[in-house]
């Protein structure tokens, strides 16, 4: 897997000087894509292809329609892609032209590797820094859009696709996914690609909310309601009145909460508590969850009847495991994120082989993790770039290889899916379009959220402890790469009763099938 920073389109009518230009880009550690002239550039440039490039390379003689006129195209398009112009010729005149035409760079021929490299690194640092501003600016205001994600992946083009049709709409939305994959973001687009943008969005993340709280704070409460309640409190549904709510991991509801839940979905109303009347809201729901609602279901600790209120509408966010490809350009805008409020202006940039090893990790954590890791190795970073060093974590993690026929830092193995269940997910084809409420689908029919496993074997019954036994070993065995002694203590025996216990299900210390 070759590890790349960004992609770069080099513009230069001079074959020559195209392929120089290449190789200079690509041991940079960088991807490239050519144009023989400037019309070629400006269709790449306004055709499908522009969101894959990051910076462009730009000539400024060439024939039919030279470099200033690319400029002109550019930015008359509003194309923000940062421009570095090559130039024969230094003279002031022609430096000031091409600035105000739009460019952020210049150099004169023939550049010298090392400035072309300094100003590629800093100008794709001070465009991801730029991008993080107005990203974080925008999810502020509530007018993120889908065009601010970060993404290179098929899946979550899928996903922007169904989120798109979904803010055009006032439909009920669940976002289902693991933890760190982005749900927040994707709620967040939702709401401001559609016609409640300036409203507010009001998040709440269930799961941290106490018992005793939630309906307080979800539906509000009158002055003596209860004792304590000295003053008159409005809850998150008339905050959210115009807007949209956002309910995270909406799965840890209590069950008397989710009775008034889903009488706010039916007919617009809530009750406060001590409230002697109904209070009309006018809200859009967004739910979310990293648990499997269906299971909770079947388990009976969630409602049906709320779960097909729910679920009129659900998105599926791949792990990042499965879209790999986003990871370059998410690292870039981490690392220019993260080197400015550190204090590390120098931080510009990261090595191929540490993009690499980020490519080829598993990332149980996702997008959250990856944040992380990086905001960590810019504080450990004394270069220019991160190195693999400044990633001790990761390194320590790929050290230990993986089990035979099980990949590193997997999910845990997860039991057949009901025989009713829908056909399992594929790479790029994740998202289902918007299901009746009769078959209900959700993301992980056939797998299990990483750290989560079934309680149900396929015909519907509680699994037998000795299945659910052998599953966890097998679990343990993988997400500690086979070290024996750790697996053991975390599971909480000794290790001759785990090698026992081994012997009596038939797998080796790789947690396969012995007789395979």
């Amino acid at each position: 897997m070759q590890a790349v920073n960004g992609r770069i389109l080099i513009v230069d009518d001079d074959p020559i000087q195209r392929r120089l230009l290449e190789e200079a880009v690509k041991k940079f550690g960088y991807r490239s894509k050519s144009a023989t002239n400037g019309a070629e550039a400006v269709r790449i440039m306004t055709g499908p292809e522009a969101g894959e490039i990051d910076l462009i390379i730009l000539d400024m003689v060439m024939p039919e329609l030279d470099g200033l006129g690319v400029l002109e195209r550019l930015r008359s398009d509003k194309i923000p892609t940062p421009v570095i112009v090559q130039t024969a010729h230094g003279g002031i005149d022609t430096v000031v032209s091409v600035m105000n035409a739009g460019a952020q760079d210049f150099v004169v021929k023939p550049v010298a590797p090392e400035r072309l490299n300094v100003s590629i690194r800093n100008l794709l640092k001070t465009s991801a820094l730029e991008d993080e501003i107005t990203r974080i600016r925008k999810h502020a205001s509530g007018t993120l859009t889908f065009a601010d994600i970060i993404t290179r992946s098929s899946a979550m083009e899928r996903v922007l696709d169904l989120g798109k049709r979904a803010a055009s709409s006032n439909i009920p939305i669940l976002i289902e996914g693991e933890s760190g994959v982005g749900k927040e973001m994707i709620a967040s687009a939702i709401q401001g690609s559609s016609d409640r943008r300036n409203k507010p969005l009001v998040t709440v993340n269930c799961g941290a909310i106490p018992d005793s709280l939630v309906e307080s704070i979800l539906f509000g409460h009158e002055k003596g309601a209860f004792t304590g309640a000295v003053d008159k409190h409005v809850g998150k549904f008339q905050e959210a009145h115009g807007g949209t709510l956002f309910l995270d991991e909406v799965g840890e509801l209590p069950q008397d909460v989710q009775v008034k839940l889903l009488r706010a979905l039916q007919e617009g109303e809530i009750d406060p508590i001590g409230a002697r009347r109904p209070v009309k809201v006018d809200f859009r729901l967004i739910s979310a969850t990293n648990r499997r609602l269906i299971d909770q279901v079947k388990d009976g600790a969630f409602r049906e009847d709320l779960y097909y209120r729910l679920n009129v509408f659900p998105i599926w966010i791949p792990p990042l495991r499965d879209r790999i490809e986003d990871i370059p350009a998410l690292t870039r805008h981490f690392i220019a994120r993260f080197a400015a409020e550190a204090g590390k202006p120098q931080v510009a940039g990261i090595t191929p082989d540490a993009l690499d090893l980020l490519q080829q990790y598993r990332w149980p954590g996702n997008i959250r993790q990856l944040e992380n890791a990086v905001f960590r190795a810019v504080v450990l970073c004394d270069g220019v770039q991160l190195t693999a060093h400044d990633f001790p974590q990761v390194t320590s993690a790929m050290d230990y290889p993986a089990p035979s026929g099980v990949p590193s830092n997997s999910a845990p193995i997860a039991t057949p899916a009901p025989h009713h269940a829908p056909a399992p997910h594929t790479p790029g084809t994740q998202i289902s379009e918007p299901i009746q409420a009769e078959q209900p689908q959700s993301g992980f029919e056939h797998q299990a959220p990483f750290g989560f496993m079934r309680n149900l074997d396929h015909d519907g019954h509680v699994r037998k402890l000795a299945d659910v036994e052998e599953e966890m070993i097998r679990a343990a065995i993988t997400h500690y790469s086979g070290r024996m002694t750790e697996v053991a203590k975390r599971l909480g025996i000794g290790r001759s009763t785990l090698y026992r216990k081994l012997k009596e299900y038939g797998l080796d210390d790789n947690g396969k099938d012995a007789a395979a």
